[in-house]
């Protein structure tokens, strides 16, 4: 495992970093977003998701839970466990089916998951600091940290 840590000084630092994770990620990826209301967690998948080629709007799946937007080469899952009573009601959606292993798959508040989620590839942990924020990703992929890392410099 590798941890890399990044700062972000504004909402377009939050999208870019995003971005640059979804250029350098596989297929199938799975991510665990942590971070208190607010820290940015939904501006990041936005990145993402647009990096990965969807035009229209990136919502927060806060009341829907999930969001899906299926694109060329596999979909992206975006999930909001934030208002999830228990685990087990994953169960009940067919949370399996979105952890197929062709789509990539974003998950915000995945602690209220735990026990019924498949482990991530990429767990970051975002902080507020002020009016920044400051991110730790820990990889579980070091040739992924390392792409993450050539893709931040160009």
């Amino acid at each position: 495992m590798r941890t890399l840590h990044r700062h972000a000084a504004s909402d377009a630092d939050m999208e870019a970093i995003g971005a640059a994770l979804a250029r350098s990620a596989r297929r199938g990826c799975r991510i665990a977003l942590a971070g208190p209301l607010a820290a940015g967690k939904t501006t990041l998948a936005r990145g993402y998701v647009r990096a990965r080629g969807h035009a229209g709007a990136v919502k927060s799946p806060t009341f829907t839970l999930v969001e899906s937007y299926p694109l060329d080469g596999g979909a992206v899952h975006h999930f909001d466990l934030y208002r999830l009573a228990d685990a087990e009601e994953l169960e009940f959606i067919g949370i399996d089916d979105y952890f197929d292993g062709q789509a990539d798959v974003l998950v915000e508040w995945p602690a209220r998951g735990a026990g019924v989620l498949p482990l991530p590839d990429l767990e970051i942990a975002i902080t507020v600091a002020g009016t920044a924020r400051e991110l730790s990703l820990a990889f579980g992929d070091e040739a992924w940290a390392e792409r993450f890392e050539a893709e931040l410099i160009q």
